[in-house]
């Protein structure tokens, strides 16, 4: 009898929906799920941010595959509007909460690119006018040269080299644009003055910044920072890693941030390297600790799901070497944005963080977000017109990448 009446009052509300044109927000409300979630062993499934679904009875447990031994982890659940009506039959899958240690220390990062950035064009004065070889070979700005001549091109220095080699020869040239290779030919001019050959072309292949340490994981020797990728500030391009360090910093100054115009934390690289890079991912930069692991706090990580909206915390550093709380409020949780460093949306709160910052400035990217006594996520991006904003990444997909990255 009381199924009967589950299914009238389901079979009622699924109507009123329709009815009153809210199918496009049932619809809306499907596609914010995404197809898996992962739990901790003999938790529920809840989602923080949507407290009005409730998940139906899981499937079978587990069970063992042919040959396996160990039991698959996974169920299927449907998750309901206030129980009642389906919305989305996910897949649960059980996987031990990992606990890492909790930064919020600022650090240097330097990196060398694997291939010679195209940053700029500079037209070249020859006995025949105005040229520029580069802009003629179709190059743009953004394009990685990664070979010249045949020979691999990693720096300024080589492609200097190969070009005065080439002596106004043709040049094959190959390159990267949009992580495509490509390949063309630039014929080298001579300077009218100097008679040195050039072509017309300024590359970078190194960069340095500050970021913020997320976390590091003593058990694996692994470290996570930043929350999103190591780019060049003349062209955007994310720098293709060849090799690079992690280093100490103390923070000097705060540049306050103001609408239209971010703010930026000034500090100094100090010591002795922290870590090697190993990726430099559009998520955040990750690599493998060789010094002494930065000190902090033992926190558990957050599953995606059980970020909720709410008050939260960020631990930045905004003199010196030592990170502080200060109170943020989660805004907007989205599981499932095409762009992983903008999961979440951030306000800040604490008066103390807007009166010394403004906010969100450049250099707490990767400042850890807690929430309920667990790492829920790290800062990415301040919000340009309204530095008291931001958006930020899970910390589960930060754990995930950093452990890719160390093999």
């Amino acid at each position: 009898m009381r199924k009967k009446r589950t299914l009238r009052r389901a079979a009622a509300l699924a109507a009123l929906l329709l009815a009153g044109g809210l199918a496009a927000g049932w619809f809306r409300l499907r596609a914010a799920l995404p197809d898996t979630f992962t739990l901790a062993p003999g938790q529920a499934l809840t989602v923080g941010s949507l407290p009005f679904l409730q998940a139906g009875v899981p499937s079978a447990g587990p069970a063992a595959a042919a040959g396996s031994v160990q039991a698959d982890t996974s169920r299927n659940q449907t998750l309901r509007l206030f129980g009642v009506v389906p919305v989305k039959t996910v897949r649960t899958v059980e996987t031990p909460r990992r606990t890492v240690t909790v930064s919020g220390a600022p650090f240097g990062v330097k990196m060398f690119s694997d291939g010679a950035l195209v940053v700029a064009f500079s037209d070249q004065y020859t006995a025949f006018g105005t040229e520029n070889p580069a802009k003629e070979a179709g190059l743009r700005l953004g394009d990685l040269i990664v070979s010249a001549g045949g020979r691999p091109v990693r720096s300024n220095a080589e492609l200097s080299a190969v070009v005065t080699a080439a002596a106004g020869q043709p040049l094959p040239l190959t390159y990267l644009r949009d992580g495509v290779q490509h390949t063309t030919t630039l014929t080298p001019v001579a300077d009218r003055d100097t008679g040195a050959w050039r072509a017309g072309v300024w590359v970078r292949d190194s960069s340095a910044g500050i970021g913020t340490l997320t976390f590091t994981d003593p058990a694996r020797g692994t470290f996570a920072g930043l929350g999103h990728a190591v780019s060049d500030s003349d062209t955007g391009a994310e720098l293709t890693l060849l090799s690079g360090e992690i280093v100490p910093v103390s923070i000097l100054a705060v540049q306050k941030g103001t609408a239209g115009v971010p703010g930026e934390l000034k500090g100094e690289f100090s010591g002795v390297a922290l870590g090697a890079v190993r990726a430099n991912d559009t998520t955040g930069v990750y690599g493998t600790l060789t010094g002494a692991a930065p000190g902090g706090e033992a926190m558990p990580v957050a599953n995606c799901q059980e970020v909720e909206v709410g008050e939260a915390e960020i631990l930045t550093t905004l003199s010196g070497t030592t990170p502080r709380r200060y109170q943020v409020r989660i805004e907007r949780v989205n599981l499932t944005a095409a762009d992983p460093n903008r999961n979440l949306l951030l306000r800040v709160t604490d008066e103390r963080l807007l009166a010394e910052a403004g906010g969100i400035v450049q250099g707490m990217s990767g400042s850890p977000i807690l929430q309920n006594g667990r790492l829920v996520g790290a800062v990415t991006h301040v919000l340009i017109n309204d530095p008291g904003c931001g958006y930020g990444i899970f910390a589960a997909t930060m754990l995930e990448k950093a452990d890719a990255a160390a093999g």
